[in-house]
């Protein structure tokens, strides 16, 4: 099983490393369709994560600068796979209200967590690693039933990764199933933007 997921892992690396030549950071295009686009101002911040700002306020402040992408290499990749897969598997999915008897507390997991949980630890972490704190945001996406869930965008120069706890592959957000809706602010952690997306889901059709 792990040489298969390392298999899996190699290959997903390869193909994302494929999308684009190289270039400088100056030349990167950020209005292609591997970036989940952004309105201009700033929208609600999910009521959950207010009240984790209230109690971190250093998590949740302006950033030093705004990194446009971090450049993906094999040890980063690496570093996302990790982190990743570490608490996909150490921490148990449980809903705020089964865990806490509230609808919505945003918080570290500590064995246990709600989708939320899992992206801030999964967004500490690797910012304890090294990625810069504006290239890796929380958002907020629907799924196809329309239930409300937070997965952690990892904004590359090859696209926007998503790391879910649903999913143990770390795909590009189109090659996801969900409805983007908002996003932590590149340039403010403790701010959030609409994000327009505009596919077409086509989520029936292999039935």
């Amino acid at each position: 099983m792990a040489i298969t997921k390392k298999r899996l892992y190699a290959g997903l690396i390869s193909a994302l490393l494929a999308l684009a030549p190289a270039a400088p950071a100056v030349a990167l295009d950020l209005s292609n369709v591997a970036f989940v686009q952004t309105a201009a101002e700033t929208t609600s911040i999910p009521v959950g994560h207010l009240e984790f700002c209230n109690s971190h306020p250093a998590e949740c402040r302006a950033n030093d600068r705004v990194v446009p992408a971090t450049v993906l290499t094999d040890a980063n990749w690496q570093q996302l796979v990790s982190v990743n897969a570490f608490y996909n598997q150490n921490v148990v999915p449980v809903t705020d209200q089964d865990l806490y008897r509230v609808a919505e507390f945003w918080t570290y997991p500590n064995g246990y967590g709600d989708c939320e949980d899992f992206a801030l630890a999964k967004r500490r972490d690797l910012i304890n690693s090294g990625w810069h704190p504006s290239t890796l945001m929380i958002a907020v996406v629907k799924e196809a039933n329309g239930n409300g869930h937070a997965v952690l965008l990892a904004r590359t120069d090859r696209g926007d990764l998503v790391l879910d706890n649903q999913d143990g592959a770390i795909r590009l957000w189109s090659e996801t199933p969900y409805k983007f809706i908002k996003r932590q602010s590149q340039a403010n952690a403790g701010q959030w933007v609409d994000m327009i997306d505009d596919r077409v889901l086509v989520v029936a059709a292999a039935n």
